[in-house]
């Protein structure tokens, strides 16, 4: 489509709905006197909310691009963003509703803006100054040059995660930029390792960028390299592609990634396959007709509608949680207690200190696994300084702020929040907030980190049972988004709203919960996992199970179980067949495993280590499965417990296990987490 009918076009499908990235031209004299036409995204809202794509922000971009290349005092045309925003992609859902082609028209579009900052006759540069993802990045790959900031924390083209293909160019420009085995990570590896993206220092390394800069000045910093590349005293060198056999083994290596995490099962990782590739033509009118043509077929799989909901539960409903309590319930927090200092307590007190920046204190039952605690928080500060994540001064202040002791009496009495992460046994938890109700404040909230343990049970002996909260994070704590905030049969609604302020504060997305056994993601991987386990022990080798779930869960059931741990996945399951018997299985061979102090179910050459496969014991009378129908079984019995977790009100909405197995436990958004797959499958319905 000709680009003065995709203008109009896109006016046409255009809706009220778009948050519109303004495109803001200023020119900008550099110290040899040229002049560059600086385009900055805004759009407008706070550093929460990044610049994104649809149509009316196309259109504005593209009125920029031609005013600077228009002008003949501009010597060449530079693009960055809000504050440490570039911008974060495709709007798609502001073209809902825009008509049949809508698709085609944004594709054609992106492609049409994009492609004047490299083909427009004047020099280029992409500054990516921050978050540039999808989109984002594909603006700056357009520029004849690229600048990134360091610390930049986010960029890649993460649209095969979401049922999609990069398709404003980045499926041709990466592999003819950087050739086609970095293609593959950047198009395929990470984004099906759970949305893996690249810092800014990364994807300089990569070559990605041109540059490299950090600290505030970055901009300055980067007009001034310009300036030297304009004036010919830089000259930005880039090694040549190999089309032949590394391309070949590089499009090998994208099969194998997509048969691993996906089965075959994502049509949007065969299709950027397909254009990887495709690319090695080096034809960039062809390329692009691939891309458009990729995502309009892609708009129509089930799998894009199964990634937007997806999408919309990360942007939207983690950001409002269902049937938490009014906000304004909530108490400050200026203090908070932690109970244990093992690894756990520690990766927690770091979260606290760097979010909340209020005093953390750590107890355990002695002075030197106290001072380890605090050593170990100490120790992380410092990395993160050494990376220049943060300056002197916050290091210094947030290690002031975390301290230890062993008397709770001394440290506790001024606490808002204290939260235990203690050994998972209930004796033990209730002993610990019995010694801590002593010495707390009468509102101070007593959270638990248990991972499968009644929140009720926990309270019953308290003198004030409504105060006790299930605050359950995963591991690593850093990492993992998902914060289960439990609700025990007496918590009340100040503690709840507090638990919420705090878990937001935190930057955690939290999820309410009813107090039920191993609460949402636990509980599921409890049923995964225990039905996988009757399947081998009846004789399907793990090998055939652990293949039956690509496309399904993040890893395969063992490996998953490995890294869990083969003891603290045990403990799960004897909880759930302790509450459950008639659903939960407990593996005997699990049971010698543990026994046996076994750590993992493999070797260090991928295999099953020899160990572990001589305590599985296969049976006289082997029930072998083909891998299809061990996938079937498995998600039957996970149909079966999503049913009962909603009848039974453990959450309020079939998108909160949804949402938690996003988050929690890494299911992908193009199934749109889980219970849109068992839909999809004919096992049950949800919504």
């Amino acid at each position: 489509m000709a680009i003065e009918n995709l203008l109009t076009r896109a006016q046409e499908i255009s809706s009220d709905a778009e948050r519109v990235t303004a495109a803001h031209l200023r020119k900008v004299t550099l110290p040899s006197g040229a002049v560059l036409g600086l385009i900055t995204l805004d759009n407008g809202e706070d550093h929460t909310k990044p610049n994104t794509f649809g149509p009316r922000s196309l259109l504005a971009l593209n009125e920029a691009i031609d005013a600077a290349l228009a002008d003949d005092a501009i010597t060449a045309v530079g693009v960055t963003g809000k504050p440490f925003i570039l911008a974060a992609g495709a709007d798609l859902t502001s073209i809902q509703g825009g008509g049949p082609d809508a698709v085609r028209v944004v594709a054609e579009l992106g492609h049409a803006v994009f492609r004047k900052l490299g083909e427009g006759g004047k020099p280029s540069f992409g500054f990516i100054n921050g978050l540039a993802l999808g989109g984002g990045l594909e603006v700056a790959l357009h520029c004849t040059y690229r600048t990134v900031m360091d610390s930049a924390p986010a960029l890649g083209l993460p649209e095969v995660m979401l049922g999609l293909v990069p398709g404003w160019g980045g499926a041709f420009l990466v592999p003819n930029l950087l050739g086609a085995d970095a293609a593959v990570t950047v198009l395929l590896e990470n984004p099906l390792n759970n949305g893996k993206t690249l810092g800014g220092a990364a994807a300089y390394e990569l070559g990605l960028a041109d540059a490299v800069f950090s600290g505030a000045d970055y901009l300055e910093q980067s007009l001034l390299w310009a300036d030297a590349v304009l004036r010919g005293e830089i000259v930005v060198e880039r090694a040549e592609v190999d089309r032949g056999a590394a391309w070949d083994a590089a499009v090998e290596r994208a099969r194998g990634v997509v048969a691993a995490r996906t089965g075959g099962a994502s049509p949007a990782a065969l299709k950027a396959v397909e254009l990887i590739d495709a690319a090695r033509d080096g034809d960039r009118d062809a390329g692009f007709a691939r891309e458009d043509d990729a995502l309009e077929a892609m708009s129509h799989t089930p799998e894009l509608i199964a990634s937007l909901y997806a999408f919309d539960l990360v942007q939207k409903r983690a950001k409002r949680p269902a049937g938490a309590p009014d906000r304004s319930l909530a108490r400050p927090v200026t203090k908070v207690g932690i109970v244990g200092a093992g690894l756990m307590a520690s990766q927690l007190a770091l979260l606290f200190v760097r979010r909340l920046e209020v005093p953390v204190v750590l107890t355990d039952l002695d002075q030197e696994r106290v001072d380890k605690g605090v050593g170990y928080v100490h120790a992380e500060i410092d990395k993160l300084l050494a990376k220049g994540r943060i300056n002197h001064d916050k290091a210094n202040r947030h290690k002031a702020l975390v301290s230890g002791a062993i008397d709770k009496a001394e440290v506790f009495g001024d606490a808002d929040f204290v939260i235990e992460a203690v050994f998972e046994e209930m004796s033990v938890k209730k002993s610990v907030f019995a010694d801590v109700e002593k010495v707390v404040s009468a509102e101070c909230v007593l959270a638990t980190n248990t991972s499968s343990l009644s929140i009720t049970e926990m309270a019953a002996d308290l003198e004030h049972p409504e105060r006790v909260v299930g605050f359950h994070f995963f591991n690593p704590v850093a990492v993992m988004p998902l914060l289960e905030i439990v609700k025990g049969e007496r918590t009340d609604d100040a503690t709840l709203a507090t638990a919420f302020g705090t878990g937001k504060a935190l930057k955690k997305t939290t999820i309410l919960v009813n107090d039920s056994p191993s609460f949402i993601v636990n509980r599921l991987l409890g049923r995964f996992m225990g039905e996988v386990g009757r399947i081998v022990d009846e004789g399907t080798p793990v090998p055939v199970a652990d293949s039956a779930f690509a496309g399904v869960a993040p890893m395969p059931p063992f490996m998953l179980l490995s890294l869990v741990g083969p003891a603290i996945a045990l403990h799960n399951n004897e909880t759930l067949h302790g509450a459950f018997p008639d659903r939960f299985y407990v593996s005997p061979a699990l049971e010698r495993v543990v026994a046996a102090r076994k750590t993992s179910y493999y070797g260090a050459d991928g295999s099953i280590d020899p160990e572990v496969e001589a305590l599985l014991e296969t049976p006289s009378d082997p029930v072998v499965l083909e891998p299809a129908e061990v996938r079937t079984r498995v998600l039957t019995g996970l149909a079966d417990e999503a049913r009962r977790m909603l009848d039974e009100g453990v959450v309020v909405a079939a998108e909160d296990l949804d949402l938690a197995m996003i988050t929690g436990a890494g299911f992908s958004f193009w199934n749109g987490g889980l219970t849109m797959l068992l839909e999809r499958e004919g096992l049950g319905q949800f919504h």
